[in-house]
């Protein structure tokens, strides 16, 4: 539906009783953030929820793949183009088609839509809430100043919902904030991962030649620790033929290449890039690994514990929050690749402990974590503040 205002669900006209909810991410890539947007629309009740998915356009090329989805799936999208890290025009856009769609909440999701998201309710009914997914780690002066501006202004919005318990305890000590500061927990799309039966040729292919596939599905950038990934399946056993399959981009996809060729590796590690069917990709894991330094929840996770793929991750918090070490999951010390390998090597040799990782880990999403007790608990934030 691209930039065009009119969707399918009423071309903009609806009820009174309706509560009109524009969800404002990133234009850039399609991964743990946007994926979280696309999965609480879907399970938001349409009558009493109209969704819009929003995002604005600061480069020429983007392809927006958020709105580009969100469309496929049946919802009305906008994307303001507003070329700039921080085109003020953007405000001007975003304050018109709020006043113009009668939006009651703008939702938004990561530092640059908070600010300009904040500045464009001013002088509107429009009400206005935060989903903090995350911080950055070892980012960059300009990049850590939007951050602290970000948290600053945190007081100033109607609600602010972080996406793990992890995040909410770093917000409580900011002044005024806390009774704005909610928790919710975090969910996934189950549904959508359940239906995918087909997995990858080439997966299947490798498979039948007798590898085992070790799987990462998410950004190629720093803290997401890739690099101790490399270095792990470097140091396994001669014994256990693998390969290593990256899917997703990023800023240090260069650097991995480059790293997988200095590890001597580079013929077993296979960088696919973004992939529209990466749940196809997933299900022909035989574990998946996030070597994070720094994550919220994982969506990465719950999405891989859903789909019955063993998982091992860094002991970081947000893995933490979803992994019971040898229960529901495996941790391994954050940056340690000689634990990694062990860890890889005992999941893909004991077929009785990987089965049993596999079993607790769906019932854990499945009681705990799905995108339907997700979208009730938002439906009641968003009747709540429509109400006040």
């Amino acid at each position: 539906m691209g930039s065009d205002d009119a969707g399918v669900m009423g071309k903009g006209i609806f009820t009174a009783l309706k509560i009109n909810v524009a969800q404002l991410g990133s234009p850039a890539g399609l991964y743990g953030a946007e994926r979280w947007i696309l999965a609480l629309v879907r399970h938001l009740d349409p009558a009493e929820i109209h969704s819009i998915v929003a995002a604005i356009k600061d480069e020429p090329n983007l392809k927006v793949p958020l709105c580009e989805q969100a469309s496929k799936l049946g919802f009305e999208t906008k994307i303001f183009t507003a070329y700039g890290k921080f085109n003020l025009s953007a405000v001007k856009q975003l304050r018109q088609f709020i006043r113009r769609k009668n939006i009651h909440i703008l939702h938004t999701h990561g530092y640059k839509q908070d600010l300009i998201g904040l500045m464009a309710v001013i002088g509107t009914s429009c009400k206005i809430i935060s989903t903090p997914h995350g911080w950055s780690q070892e980012a960059g002066f300009k990049l850590q100043c939007y951050e602290i501006i970000n948290r600053m202004v945190f007081p100033f919005f109607d609600a602010v919902i972080p996406l793990s318990k992890n995040l909410y305890d770093d917000l409580v000590p900011i002044p005024f904030l806390k009774r704005r500061l909610n928790f919710i927990q975090n969910g996934v799309d189950t549904t959508e991962i359940q239906n995918c039966s087909v997995t990858a040729e080439a997966l299947i292919e490798w498979k039948q030649d007798g590898f085992f596939i070790i799987g990462y599905i998410g950004q190629l950038i720093q803290r997401k620790g890739l690099d101790v990934l490399l270095q792990a399946v470097r140091i396994l056993d001669e014994k256990i033929k693998w390969k290593l399959v990256l899917v997703g981009e990023g800023d240090q996809r260069k650097q991995l290449e480059n790293r997988a060729i200095q590890l001597d590796i580079a013929d077993s590690v296979h960088f696919l890039g973004f992939r529209q069917n990466r749940l196809e990709f997933l299900n022909g894991f035989d574990v998946f690994v996030l070597p994070s330094s720094l994550e919220g929840i994982p969506r990465c996770l719950m999405e891989a514990m859903t789909a019955g793929i063993p998982v091992i991750a860094s002991r970081i918090p947000g893995c933490t929050d979803l992994i019971a070490d040898n229960q529901t999951g495996v941790l391994f010390k954050k940056n340690d690749p000689n634990e990694l390998a062990k860890k890889i090597r005992i999941v893909l040799q004991d077929e009785v402990f990987s089965r049993k990782l596999v079993q607790r880990g769906m019932a854990l999403i499945h009681n705990e974590f799905s995108g339907e007790r997700m979208a009730q608990n938002y439906a009641s934030a968003y009747n709540r503040l429509r109400q006040n």
